[in-house]
């Protein structure tokens, strides 16, 4: 009994500590790349067009490591409605011939009717708006920039992760470095808490399972 009540506790310490599954692309930030690393100029110029930074323009995103705004402006909206109906009726009318019709009746009928109707109706709604900063990644061969970034906020009872991911086109960035997450291809937005209701519901997990050991 003492091993079973060691175990519940160890499980729901863990689950306090649980950080919430994601769908976002890991890892959520990069490095920039040492002078050591940066790939050797190839054709002798002073001018490389990689490591080209104009002076008179904003200091947009393009190299591993750089750090771009996304402005989150997420609205979708979807309605499903359908109905069904339907109608069958049977009937059934026959006679007993001969001496039986006095005893039984002339006849014996028999009717059968079924009505059936259905109808759904169904609506969904969401809007996510917000700013954070994510990392460049990757820089594609065509130029494109592979972003992530992960913002967390401890609040009193637990901690909001807010991620995202996606591929941004350096043409969409605007002035102050920003870029919509519309206009951001694959994104993936989510946010996830680890507050008091994720660990209820770990809790709520832990309890199944061992009731579902026990023979009471």
């Amino acid at each position: 009994m003492k091993s079973l009540i060691l175990v519940t506790a160890v499980l729901a310490l863990a689950g306090c500590g649980t950080v919430p599954t994601t769908i976002v692309q890991q890892p959520t930030t990069a490095r920039p790349l040492s002078p050591a690393q940066m790939p050797a100029p190839s054709n002798g110029a002073i001018f490389q067009a990689q490591l080209y930074r104009p002076h008179f323009e904003d200091r947009r995103a393009r190299q591993v490591g750089d750090v771009i705004n996304i402005v989150i402006t997420e609205r979708t909206s979807a309605v499903k409605a359908g109905t069904s109906s339907g109608n069958k009726t049977g009937s059934v009318n026959f006679g007993i011939p001969g001496p039986l019709q006095g005893k039984l009746g002339t006849n014996v009928a028999t009717s059968a009717e079924n009505t059936y109707g259905d109808a759904d109706n169904q609506s969904a709604s969401n809007t996510f708006t917000g700013t954070m900063g994510a990392t460049v990644m990757e820089v594609l061969p065509n130029g494109n920039l592979i972003v992530v970034g992960e913002k967390q906020v401890a609040m009193n009872k637990g901690t909001e992760f807010i991620r995202f991911s996606g591929m941004v086109n350096p043409d969409t960035i605007g002035a102050g470095n920003s870029v919509l997450s519309t206009a951001v291809a694959d994104a993936r937005v989510e946010y996830r808490t680890n507050s008091q209701i994720d660990r209820a519901e770990m809790n709520s997990m832990v309890s199944r399972f061992f009731l579902s050991l026990l023979p009471f």
